[in-house]
């Protein structure tokens, strides 16, 4: 496995990725997506794929992992994707395994996303709130407080473009990054 671990990490052109963050297996990068150091993408039980302008905040934490139930030596004939789309924010200290998550969603910090959620588009999972049923969660809605209430809003969540855009100038001139693809298949060093 330790062979194995930074051979398929795919960075886009445009990208930025630092260095402190953790990233391991089968994972690709959308152009304009930002990740901050100590933000960790784990690829256990298939491979993930980033979407474009996706912003990863420090101590986060994205896993395709294998179900509890399952243990990964028992041969499972298709790896399962997790698939992000664009312009999702996923904010300090929270942890996703939805393996589906739509367009403009923001997964505010300490939330807990499972792995049998499904997440459209224009959703917000609120701070410390804890979702793990088998659901799909219906576009533009809230969740939030202690007992994780939902609502409906209007318009869903504006992409973080100003932000994305600042970071994108300033975290190279404090942080070192991984380098992006130049189109060619070869592997990204650490």
């Amino acid at each position: 496995m330790a062979e194995k671990t930074q051979k398929s990490v795919k960075i886009a052109p445009g990208a930025v990725v630092c260095v402190e963050s953790e990233i391991r297996g089968d994972v690709t990068i959308g152009p304009r997506t930002v990740i901050h150091p100590k933000a960790r993408i784990i690829a256990e039980a298939g491979p993930i794929v980033i979407g474009e302008g996706n912003l990863i905040e420090e101590q986060a934490l994205i896993i395709n992992a294998h179900p509890e139930n399952i243990t990964p030596d028992a041969e499972d004939p298709e790896p399962k994707p997790m698939i992000i789309g664009t312009n999702n924010v996923f904010e300090v200290g929270c942890y996703s395994q939805a393996m589906k998550i739509g367009d403009n969603n923001v997964i505010e910090s300490k939330a807990y996303v499972g792995r049998n959620v499904i997440l459209t588009s224009g959703c917000i999972i609120g701070a410390c709130c804890s979702l793990n049923t088998c659901e799909v969660i219906p576009e533009n809605t809230v969740i939030y407080g202690t007992g994780c209430l939902r609502r409906v809003q209007t318009e869903r969540p504006q992409p973080q473009t100003l932000q994305l855009d600042f970071l994108m100038k300033i975290l190279p001139n404090y942080h070192h990054l991984k380098k992006t693809m130049k189109g060619s298949s070869t592997p990204v060093k650490n």
